[in-house]
């Protein structure tokens, strides 16, 4: 009888000592899941909002692949200041900021609402014959002309862009036509990146000077 008793003691106590190890078993695997599933629920934030940035741009051609990624000069930095300074972050449009501070349109551009602007690139401006470019650099009312004639007084999206005749602050009209994710003004300057976000403007980066007709 002592002996059965103390078989039964032992079994007992041996039970109770391995019920925590198994509580600390389930434990820990419950912990485990909980972690995976906080890794799963952290990583789909991230993979939402790479999902979101093409949808939210509008942008679009091929020029828009040399628009920094960061700073002032990229989409996000242009969307926040007005057309002229926004510019004035895109290397690719220093001879253009150029142009605007010489004519003394920089005021009148940012202060300019819902416009739209057909901005020449670097490579656009020097595309002109030089003694052309120096002529019109130096008549300020010239410049200012050729210059107010790449913008139009109202927002222009891409579906506009197909096919619209469209008056100029210069007083006289420019064309755009194409589709798709090309488009040509005056059937001459081809838009390298479109519908560029200002805080007042649209603008759409072109490869050619506009010059208005004569």
């Amino acid at each position: 009888m002592n002996t059965t008793r103390i078989r039964r003691g032992a079994v007992a106590v041996t039970a109770v000592a391995l019920l925590p190890l198994g509580i600390s078993a389930c434990s820990s695997e419950g912990g485990g899941s909980d972690k995976a599933s906080d890794g799963k629920k952290s990583e789909a934030p991230k993979d939402s909002s790479k999902q979101e940035k093409p949808q939210a741009s509008g942008e679009f051609g091929p020029a828009c692949k040399a628009v920094p990624k960061t700073g002032k000069g990229s989409f996000k930095g242009m969307a926040q200041d007005p057309v002229a300074t926004a510019a004035s972050n895109n290397p690719e449009l220093s001879t253009l900021v150029g142009a605007v501070k010489k004519a003394g349109l920089v005021d009148t551009l940012n202060s300019s609402k819902d416009i739209t602007v057909f901005a020449p690139t670097n490579e656009a401006f020097e595309k002109v014959p030089k003694a052309d470019m120096e002529k019109v650099m130096s008549d300020k009312e010239m410049l200012t002309k050729v210059l107010t004639y790449h913008v139009v007084g109202e927002p222009l999206s891409k579906e506009k862009l197909a096919d619209g005749s469209y008056p100029t602050l210069a007083k006289e009209k420019l064309t755009t036509s194409g589709s798709g994710d090309a488009f040509k003004v005056n059937d001459e300057a081809a838009v390298g990146c479109g519908n560029v976000k200002t805080a007042n403007a649209t603008v759409h980066i072109v490869d050619s000077v506009l010059m208005p007709p004569k």
